[in-house]
């Protein structure tokens, strides 16, 4: 499987950025799932949100509830993180992922900067 993610920047504190990660379409068959990870600087690789590649199930982590949205755009085989009232904390290298299975590995596709100034 091969993942292309986009959309990462340096903004302002409180701003909005969205992040999108399309699949190969030759890749996207077997799919199960689509999550967004992220890590900060000298730090572990943290759970952003996660979907059924259906579309269904959008699960969040604790960071992410009540200002990050993830979903499915299933025309370009991508899973979109729409990242709102966003803090300096949310800085980090984020990362797209997708599994075949509910205890297969993750996959993993390059990471996108995201940096935000207070």
């Amino acid at each position: 499987v091969q993942l292309q993610a986009s959309g990462g920047g340096l903004v302002q504190d409180g701003a909005s950025l969205r992040l999108s990660c399309e699949a190969s379409r030759r890749s996207v068959v077997g799919i199960y799932k689509t999550a967004w990870f992220r890590q900060a600087p000298e730090k572990g690789r943290e759970f952003v949100a996660s979907i059924a590649w259906n579309g269904r199930n959008p699960n969040y982590g604790d960071s992410a509830k009540g200002r990050f949205t993830i979903s499915r755009d299933f025309g370009k085989n991508a899973v979109d993180l729409q990242m709102n009232s966003l803090k300096p904390e949310d800085t980090g290298v984020y990362y797209c992922a997708v599994t075949i299975g509910t205890h297969t590995p993750w996959i993993w596709g390059q990471g996108t900067q995201v940096t935000v100034s207070s």
